[in-house]
C-alpha cells in the first residue's frame, strides 16, 4: 500500500507544480529577480503549500496511528549542523542559477529536454556521491579529535 500512496502523492505534487507554473524556470528566476521584473507567483504557491502542509500535520498530530504505515516517522533531530547548511547552500545556488529544483526537474523530465536530462543526471550523480562519500566525510569530521587552544600558564618566575 505504501508504494501506491507514495505514487499518488507524487502525482498530486507534480500536478500542483504544473498547475501553478512552477515547472517553468523563468517563473522561479522571476521570483528571485527582486530588482527587475519581480514575479510574486512563487510566494503565493509557497504560502498555499505551507497552509496545506500545516493543516495536514495538525490532523496527523491528533491521530494515534498513521493511515498507511505501522508507526509515525516524525523527525527526531532539530539541530542545524554543517551538512544541513552545506546542502541548503548548494540547493540555493543551484536553484538560483537555473531556476529549477528536483521536483520540477522530474516533472520536466517527461519532455526529454536535453538541459533537464543533464540536470537530472547531475542531480542523481550528486545523490550517489553523497551516499558513497559524503556521509563518511561528515562522520569523520565530527569524530576527529579537535585541538584545544591553550595558553601557557604563567610560571612563578614570570612574577
Amino acid at each position: 500500500m505504501a508504494p501506491l500512496v507514495s505514487f499518488i502523492c507524487g502525482l498530486i505534487f507534480g500536478a500542483g507544480l504544473l498547475i501553478s507554473g512552477m515547472t517553468d524556470p523563468q517563473k522561479v528566476l522571476g521570483f528571485l529577480d527582486l530588482f527587475g521584473a519581480w514575479d510574486a507567483t512563487l510566494a503565493f504557491v509557497m504560502a498555499g503549500a505551507v497552509a496545506v502542509a500545516a493543516t495536514g500535520f495538525a490532523i496527523a498530530r491528533r491521530r494515534t496511528t498513521p493511515a498507511f504505515s505501522a508507526r509515525f516517522l516524525w523527525p527526531d533531530r532539530n539541530d542545524i549542523d554543517a551538512p544541513l547548511v552545506a546542502g541548503a547552500v548548494l540547493f540555493g545556488i543551484g536553484w538560483g542559477l537555473v531556476g529549477i529544483c528536483p521536483g520540477p526537474a522530474l516533472v520536466n523530465l517527461a519532455g526529454l529536454s536535453l538541459p533537464i536530462v543533464v540536470y537530472v543526471v547531475a542531480m542523481l550523480a550528486g545523490m550517489i556521491g553523497q551516499n558513497l562519500f559524503g556521509r563518511n566525510l561528515w562522520r569523520r569530521r565530527a569524530a576527529a579529535p579537535r585541538a584545544i587552544e591553550t595558553s601557557p600558564l604563567p610560571s612563578r618566575a614570570d612574577g
